[in-house]
């Protein structure tokens, strides 16, 4: 290679020096950015030798009234203080209270009269429903049944201790509470349906999935010490690790899923759909049906003054939820995953079907086994997806998953694929943020993305017929090139994202450029064992931004500033122009160094140097001169090189000349096709860092053995470049609007 380059030094490398780069610090190591490394986080990504998190564990009891759809409940709570620090108060999450009428959320919400809007939306958004929501405090009680003074602050609560909590001591004290349930389909609050319930006047039951409902200690880390930003509904939930033993009372004709296994399950079922339940144990290709529509049917009729207490207990997890209803239907299937078996299941009234007995638990079993394998082994018992109106939430070891067919049980391909995402997006939260628990109300892309990347995975590897969202990067552009005044880095808070482009940013925006880090910038093997890597640092631990950054670099030998600085901390966006392509070939006859230059005939690279127009390859190439190498300026190296084995070599080439410029100021790597006069195409990529020292502008030439008649700049679209009509030479021609209309009148 050095010595094909050497004669035409003088051509190519003088130059590239010559240019005026434009420098703004793109390529800047991330180091004053990112916190500092310390003893509790490395600078290689991984938990320090002194890491440490809390534990909270939870034993409830609480009573569902079917009848004013409330719920009371009482819950002792021990509270672990793994960290150096004593600890002279605590703070718990009262994320019920984002329905309480004088919420902020409700205050600080923009809104505007519209013609047709939704009664229900409009009415919540102004506080205008006479729904009374929130949690209501009963009482707060040391171990001992001492009051222990609180103070309440929206959607936090402090509960002052009577002296300091030391490091490595813990302590257990109790809450007693209630709240009313919200009807999470008309939505009468600001929340936006994460929880509720739905009303079924056909049959006049109710369905509940239920889910910020007791109070919830808040984390306390290295980073900011207590995580107390309020709830304002778009920030979700920062949460400790811990055990739980919850005892749910609810009518005697319920059936019921939650987060855990339940530890009386022949209290609550019958022996047949006990017997079922245990067949499902071990049966790996299809689900079995415990609890089935008729009987599900039967019992919507019987409506029982009866209750019943189911007992679910669920080890080293950071929350729990649960669903409840006459209605429920519930399949389940036993998936291997590593050494373990755990259960795919679905609950769904018979609404969802036939949908759902279809497809919930087969994506159910697809997610854990994909999600497994580019993470951990999925560790839990169980993995349950619950049907529900709108949306999808999740919470660990259950989800709320929307699909519903029309009443008549037909549904579209929208509906069904819909369904089908939602499934794997949310059980896939079991992984991020259920296990690799990072904050949630501070950064969402650390879950929303790394998530929604997983779920794109799952669904190229499992649903070759599923059309495919957010992941692609062509599929990212529209919001790419759009209103800027709207886009947020990644790296801010999640309140501070415009609610409207909430989705495309924190999910698409971060899955687009892990797809990309992966297919384009890394390549497969190096990505997947580095996000494994991650994943295996994390699992139920709390990691941080730079702790990501630092793992894939580390595990990897990939230098990323430059990708993290574009795509997570600016709105920079990929719009590469071809500028010029200018084609070369070595004249014959040849110059010696002290004559170089007289014998140029016209219509050489010396006549057609001054011209600024792109070449036409239909004119031809131009011709340039090559001397030999000269041994004033390179010494022995230049008695080393064979200069007749060298030209001779070159002038069989042809060469071409590209310029590029970077107009949308995100860095990415450069993909080129071309395509050959018989016919053949190649693509060559050149590395990121080819923009290095000018991030604005690049001129680079290539030698190819045969005529090059197109050349296209992201042939595959795997940039998300937002103008494509600027990466072609020869150019083609476009049409204005004024030719189109002109053309239409003929």
């Amino acid at each position: 290679m050095k010595q094909v380059l050497a004669g035409c030094f003088l051509l190519i490398g003088f130059t590239a020096l010559a240019q005026n780069p434009q420098w703004k610090g793109k390529f800047e190591q991330l180091d004053q950015m990112l916190p500092t490394p310390n003893e509790y986080r490395s600078g290689s990504g991984s938990p320090g030798p002194k890491y440490w998190q809390q534990q909270a564990d939870y034993l409830i009891n609480a009573e569902l009234n079917d009848e004013n759809q409330s719920i009371t409940g009482a819950e002792t709570i021990t509270y672990h203080n793994n960290s150096p620090d004593a600890l002279t108060y605590l703070w718990l999450q009262l994320d019920q209270n984002i329905n309480a009428k004088d919420n902020n959320t409700a205050k600080i919400s923009n809104n505007n009269v519209r013609d047709s809007v939704d009664a229900g939306t409009f009415a919540s958004s102004l506080a205008l429903t006479n729904f009374d929501g929130g949690f209501k405090i009963k009482s707060v009680k040391d171990a001992s049944g001492n009051s222990l003074k609180y103070t309440i602050n929206q959607t936090m609560m402090r509960v002052d201790l009577p002296k300091p909590l030391g490091p490595n001591q813990k302590m257990s004290f109790s809450v007693e509470w209630s709240f009313n349930i919200n009807d999470r389909v008309k939505r009468m609050t600001p929340n936006d349906g994460r929880s509720g319930m739905e009303y079924f006047p056909e049959d006049d039951n109710y369905y509940y999935i239920i889910a910020q409902w007791f109070p919830r200690l808040c984390v306390y880390d290295d980073v900011n010490g207590w995580q107390n930003k309020q709830f304002l509904g778009q920030g979700e939930f920062t949460l400790n690790f811990g055990n739980y033993e919850v005892n749910l009372t609810v009518p005697a004709d319920h059936i019921m899923a939650g987060t855990g296994m339940v530890q009386n399950l022949k209290e609550v079922l019958t022996a047949d759909q006990y017997a079922r339940f245990e067949k499902a144990k071990t049966s790996f290709d299809k689900p079995v049906v415990i609890c089935t529509q008729a009987e599900a049917v039967q019992r919507e009729k019987s409506k029982s003054k009866e209750k019943k207490t189911w007992r679910f207990k669920a080890e080293n997890v950071r929350d729990f939820a649960f669903a409840t209803s006459r209605k429920m239907i519930w399949d389940a299937q036993a998936v291997k995953v590593g050494d373990k078996t755990p259960l795919a299941m679905s609950y769904y009234p018979k609404e969802g079907n036939p949908l759902w007995e279809a497809e919930s638990t087969r994506a159910v079993k697809n997610t854990l086994v994909t999600y497994s394998k580019y993470s951990i082994n999925y560790p839990y018992p169980q993995a349950t997806s619950v049907h529900g109106a709108s949306l999808g939430m999740e919470y660990p070891m259950i989800c709320f998953n929307f699909g519903r067919p029309q009443k008549d049980g037909t549904f579209s391909d929208r509906v069904k694929w819909g369904m089908i995402g939602v499934i794997i997006h949310e059980v896939g939260h079991n992984f991020y943020p259920m296990i690799i628990n990072n904050d949630e109300r501070q950064w969402t892309w650390m879950d929303e993305g790394l998530n929604t990347f997983v779920q794109y995975r799952t669904e190229v590897e499992n649903y070759p017929d599923k059309p495919i969202g957010r992941g692609p990067a062509a599929n990212i552009v529209p919001y790419m090139k759009g209103n800027p005044d709207l886009q947020r880095p990644l790296m801010v808070n999640s309140e501070s994202v415009v609610r409207s482009n909430f989705g495309n940013e924190q999910y698409a925006k971060c899955a687009t450029a892990l797809n990309i880090l992966r297919e384009t910038v890394m390549g497969p093997e190096l990505f997947d064992k580095a996000f494994k890597e991650y994943a295996e640092r994390w699992a139920f631990k709390h990691p941080k931004p730079a702790d990501f950054f630092r793992t894939m670099e580390d595990a990897s030998a990939v230098d990323l500033d430059w990708f993290w600085r574009g795509w997570f901390y600016t709105t920079d966006n990929c719009d590469m122009s071809l500028d010029d392509v200018k084609w070369f070939k070595v004249k014959k006859n040849q110059a010696t160094v002290e004559n170089k230059g007289k014998n140029v005939a016209k219509g050489d690279l010396a006549a057609k140097g001054d011209s600024n127009k792109p070449a036409d390859f239909s004119q031809g190439p131009q011709y340039f001169n090559v001397i030999p190498t000269d041994t004033r300026f390179y010494g022995d190296f230049a008695n080393r090189i064979d200069d007749k084995a060298v030209i001779s070599q070159m002038e069989t080439k042809n060469f071409y000349e590209i310029t590029l410029s970077n107009k949308g100021g995100l860095i990415m790597p450069v993909i080129i096709e071309w395509t050959y006069k018989d016919g053949t195409k190649e693509i060559e990529r050149l590395p990121a860092e080819i923009w290095r020292l000018n991030e604005t502008k690049i001129t680079k030439v290539f030698a190819k053995d045969k005529e090059v008649v197109n050349v296209v700049i992201d042939p595959l679209k795997e940039t998300a470049d937002i103008t494509i009509d600027n990466n072609t030479f020869p150019k083609k021609p476009t049409t204005s609007k004024f030719d189109e209309l002109k053309k239409g009148q003929k």
